[in-house]
């Protein structure tokens, strides 16, 4: 009888770098190893800001990426979404104050489908037509600049905060708020 010998498979792989996309500058995010290129495709990829930025006070802010695409040992990645880690949230939280959420799907000027998550946090505890009202024109004000405004720019917008601001100001006038968030977005895909 022969004698097998064994085979060690980690010297079979490869490692290969993970970029991001041109939204943030194809920056690296990773490097993960596989034996094969078609074993990275569709595999989820997901960082901080910090990473990316080099600014820690934006380390909270965690973001999905999809590979896509191999050329060589470079795999290429497309946004899928964000989230703000749960402590970050439990954080804001605070005694006789109201946190209102809203999920709102979108789609930007460019065809992109995209659905937000909101959460407003009160200053003082707010009624329930208050709430109501405060989620209404949150919605209204999401679903508008939306629709006018390119994916890579809203996203942009959401991540850096500037959007949660625009919503602050539109509903500080019905109630006082203390902040508004955007704690997470997905982007509606489809696979082939």
């Amino acid at each position: 009888m022969a004698k097998l010998k064994a085979v060690d498979t980690w010297k079979t792989k490869v490692w290969y770098t993970v970029n991001a996309p041109d939204l943030f500058e194809g920056k690296k995010l990773a490097s993960l190893v596989a034996s094969e290129d078609k074993l990275l495709l569709n595999r989820k990829v997901r960082v901080s800001l910090s990473e990316i930025t080099g600014d820690m006070s934006q380390a909270y802010t965690l973001l999905d990426f999809r590979i896509v695409d191999i050329k060589g040992r470079s795999a290429n990645t497309i946004f899928i979404g964000h989230e703000l880690s749960k402590g970050y949230l439990r954080a804001l939280v605070k005694r006789r104050r109201h946190v209102i959420g809203d999920v709102i799907d979108v789609t930007t000027k460019d065809g992109k489908a995209l659905r937000v998550k909101v959460s407003i946090f009160s200053g003082t505890k707010v009624s329930t037509p208050t709430r109501a009202a405060i989620r209404r024109a949150v919605r209204e004000e999401t679903l508008k600049y939306a629709a006018e405004t390119e994916f890579s720019r809203f996203v942009q917008e959401i991540i850096f905060g500037k959007f949660a601001s625009r919503l602050y100001h539109r509903i500080r006038k019905i109630a006082p708020i203390r902040s508004v968030e955007i704690r997470k977005t997905e982007l509606k895909e489809t696979f082939a």
